[in-house]
C-alpha cells in the first residue's frame, strides 16, 4: 500500500475501511481506527486530533502490514496486542483468549452474587480458574476495592500476560497467579470461584469461525467429546474450596446451561433455576451456590 505515504491519517483511515468492507469483515471503521491507532501509538482521540497530519514511510508500511494481516482473518485484538474488557484494556498473545464481551456476562453475575449477600464491600477471596489474560478476575477487583483473588492457569506464557494486566491496572498487590491444572494446586478457601473453561466439543473445532479456530490456542478451546471436561474437573475441586455460601459462577456454552447445571447439583451445589443470558440473549453464565450446612 504505498499509495498510503504522503497521506492524511483521516485519508488512510477511510481507505483501510473501504478494504475492510469490501472484504466483508464485521466493524470496518472500528477496525481502522484501531489498527491505525495501533501502529502509530495514538489513541482514539489522538487520531481525531491528528487527523490531517501525513503519514511518514515507515508508518504507512506497519499500517500496511496491520490491515493485510486483518484481511487474512487475524483478529483485530492480536493484531493491536490488546482487548478492551469491562472497561478496560487487557493485553493479549497467543497464549490467550481474546476477552470477549459475552464473558463480561460472568462479571455482572458474579458482582449481583456479593451484592445480593451485602459482601460487595467487604473483604472477599476470589478464584479465577483458567484465568487467561486475568479480565474476570481483575475487573472484580478492580470493582470490589477490597477483594483478593488468585488466577490459575496451566500456561506459564498466560499467567505472565495475566501479571502484567495486573501491573497495568495498579492490582497487583491484589492479585496472584498460580501455575495449575484448573484448582488442581489451589488450597484455601474462597467466597466465590469464576471460570471460563474450555467448552466447545472436540468435532465442533474446525467449524469455528477462522478468527477462533486458527488464532484462539486450542487448549482454551477444547471441552472435550462432549464440551464438558473442564465442567466436571472444575466442579469438585470447587467445592473443595468454597466457603459455605461461596458460589461458583461459570461460562457456558450456547446449549450447555442445562447440562452444567446437571454437573454442579451432583457435586452437591445448588445451581440457580435461571441461567444469566448474554447481550444476544443466549444463556451463557451458571450460578451456583455451596450449602451453609
Amino acid at each position: 500500500m504505498s499509495e498510503l505515504i504522503g497521506r492524511s491519517i483521516d485519508a488512510v483511515r477511510r481507505t483501510i475501511a473501504a478494504r475492510l468492507r469490501s472484504a466483508g469483515l464485521d466493524s470496518p471503521e472500528l477496525d481502522a481506527r484501531t489498527l491505525i491507532g495501533s501502529a502509530l501509538q495514538l489513541d482514539h482521540t489522538g487520531l481525531a486530533v491528528q487527523a490531517e497530519r501525513m503519514i511518514e514511510h515507515g508508518e504507512a508500511d506497519l499500517i500496511a502490514a496491520f490491515a493485510a494481516r486483518r484481511l487474512a482473518g487475524e483478529p483485530v485484538a492480536r493484531i493491536a496486542g490488546y482487548k478492551e474488557f469491562w472497561g478496560r484494556e487487557f493485553l493479549v498473545t497467543n497464549a490467550t483468549l481474546v476477552p470477549r464481551p459475552d464473558t463480561e456476562t460472568v462479571v455482572a453475575a458474579a458482582l449481583d452474587f456479593f451484592r445480593d449477600r451485602r459482601k460487595i464491600s467487604g473483604a472477599v477471596r476470589i478464584a479465577d480458574i483458567g484465568t487467561g489474560t486475568g479480565a474476570i478476575l481483575l475487573s472484580l477487583l478492580a470493582e470490589i476495592p477490597e477483594a483478593i483473588g488468585v488466577g490459575t492457569d496451566i500456561s506459564a506464557e498466560a499467567l505472565s500476560i495475566a501479571t502484567a494486566n495486573a501491573e497495568r491496572l495498579s492490582l497487583a498487590d491484589r492479585a496472584k497467579f498460580m501455575l495449575s491444572d484448573y484448582a488442581s494446586r489451589l488450597s484455601g478457601q474462597f467466597d466465590l470461584v469464576v471460570s471460563n473453561p474450555p467448552y466447545i466439543r472436540s468435532s465442533d473445532i474446525e467449524s469455528l469461525d477462522i478468527d477462533v479456530r486458527d488464532y484462539d490456542p486450542r487448549i482454551a478451546l477444547d471441552g472435550g467429546m462432549d464440551g464438558l471436561d473442564a465442567y466436571r474437573a472444575i466442579t469438585p475441586q470447587a467445592v473443595r474450596l468454597l466457603l459455605p455460601g461461596g458460589g461458583l459462577i461459570v461460562e457456558v456454552g450456547h446449549d450447555q446451561a442445562a447440562l452444567v447445571s446437571q454437573i454442579l447439583a451432583q457435586s452437591g451445589l445448588c445451581p440457580e433455576a435461571s441461567p444469566r443470558a448474554d447481550l444476544a440473549g443466549i444463556p451463557r453464565v451458571v450460578t451456583a451456590q455451596k450449602p451453609l450446612n
